[in-house]
């Protein structure tokens, strides 16, 4: 009865903690796909060679207009630094769009505080800033140009194209066309991302029925000083790493360690260590060499440790690290009740239904990624007699390469 009851809190502190943020999540989704819609990128991308000031903070900027989704932001970037990008400004991306962007300081907001909302943002600028400068120690010119040969030479993966138009925003906010964009790059985050969150959200739930005695056996809980920072700033990242959830997944888990006793700068090197996860370290290794992934995993390491710590430093000297009792498991997790976050959440289901129906009444199925495209903007290919849509012309040869050979389409065609 124990073990059961145990599985019965952690699936019931589960659904209540994704009841705490489903319309800040949709919300900051719908936000960010209005973004990559309707912000045109090609000039930026074709600014981003250098690694002076300009560049860099364009590349962040384009960060920052993206995804959340580190895999994509990873495959993005990858994709900017074959065409010609940096180094420096395509791990100024990769920081950007997973500490830059607006679900994230949503849900951090709602869960803990709006504190390390202003923390992340503040503490992805430092990161960029400490990244800039310290490349060079941790990668020569030579090994950044054979890993631009390797990155060239590799699978070049998957990446979705984003329709858009050119329109004024006036006309933008009008045009079915113009909100199908933004709609279908809402599915596309929802359909990268939502095993992430799930996931985060599953261990948060679990984690949180370990108590806090589990928490003083990692860190030193309550020391204060430098000593209980250094040995948080550290252990944090470790345990994203470990954990395996990255993007806004990790922000529930984030929760439950701040909610356990580590220390402010502990929570903000934990979220700051998405891009070092198991499974992205050995995508890193196989677009750019197993050197240049060490090198690079090491850097991001070192500027999120240092990050952490300044923001943490400079936080505290203004009064804004949160005093005070820490709140608790109920406090994270709430409870169901007729209040203001009922009635965001309906509005949160409203829009999501609204953005998934159009979608549907304006999308086709691409056979190959299963991804949805809008069918008037879709690249296609007509094929015995049937036309097929496709998101991206990496699809299409993919397609190409491996038509159906029963006339059913997907079935017979391998995903990637």
């Amino acid at each position: 009865m124990d073990v059961l009851e145990v599985i019965w809190h952690g699936l019931r502190d589960s659904f209540l903690m994704a009841w705490e943020v489903w319309w800040a999540l949709v919300i900051g989704f719908a936000i960010s796909g209005i973004v990559q819609a309707w912000v045109p990128r090609e000039r930026i991308e074709n600014a981003l060679s250098g690694s002076g000031p300009k560049p860099v903070a364009l590349a962040t900027g384009l960060g920052a207009a993206s995804s959340s989704c580190s895999y994509a932001a990873i495959a993005i970037a990858k994709s900017l630094f074959q065409k010609g990008a940096s180094a420096t400004t395509t791990l100024a991306f990769q920081f950007a769009s997973t500490n830059l962007v607006w679900e994230l300081g949503l849900v951090l907001w709602v869960l803990i505080g709006w504190q390390f909302t202003l923390a992340e943002y503040v503490g992805g600028i430092v990161m960029i800033v400490l990244m800039s400068v310290l490349l060079r120690v941790f990668v020569s010119p030579r090994l950044e140009a054979q890993a631009r040969e390797h990155a060239q030479e590799a699978d070049p993966g998957h990446q979705h194209h984003t329709a858009s138009e050119q329109l004024s925003w006036r006309q933008r906010l009008t045009s079915m066309s113009a909100w199908s964009d933004v709609a279908h790059n809402f599915r596309g985050d929802w359909q990268m991302l939502w095993k992430e969150i799930t996931i985060g959200f599953f261990l948060a739930g679990f984690i949180a029925q370990l108590g806090n005695d589990f928490f003083n056996s990692l860190f030193l809980k309550h020391t204060g000083g430098v000593l209980g920072a250094v040995e948080n700033v550290i252990v944090g990242p470790i345990i994203a790493v470990l954990s395996f959830v990255c993007s806004v997944g990790n922000v529930p888990l984030a929760a439950v360690l701040w909610s356990g006793g580590i220390s402010f700068a502990g929570v903000l090197a934990f979220l700051f260590a998405d891009l070092i996860v198991l499974p992205i370290i050995a995508i890193y290794r196989k677009y750019y060499g197993t050197k240049f992934a060490l090198r690079i995993v090491a850097l991001m390491f070192v500027t999120m440790v240092v990050a952490a710590l300044i923001v943490d430093g400079l936080f505290n000297g203004l009064g804004l690290i949160p005093t005070g009792t820490r709140p608790s498991r109920g406090d994270i997790f709430g409870s169901i009740q007729i209040d203001y976050k009922l009635f965001l959440n309906i509005l949160g289901a409203a829009i999501f239904a609204a953005l998934f129906w159009l979608t549907a009444r304006r999308g086709v199925t691409d056979p190959v990624c299963g991804m949805k495209v809008d069918r008037a903007k879709a690249v296609t290919k007509e094929f015995d007699g049937e036309t097929f849509y496709f998101c991206s012309t990496h699809c299409l040869h993919a397609f190409e390469l491996e038509p159906p050979s029963d006339g059913t389409g997907a079935e017979s065609i391998p995903a990637h």
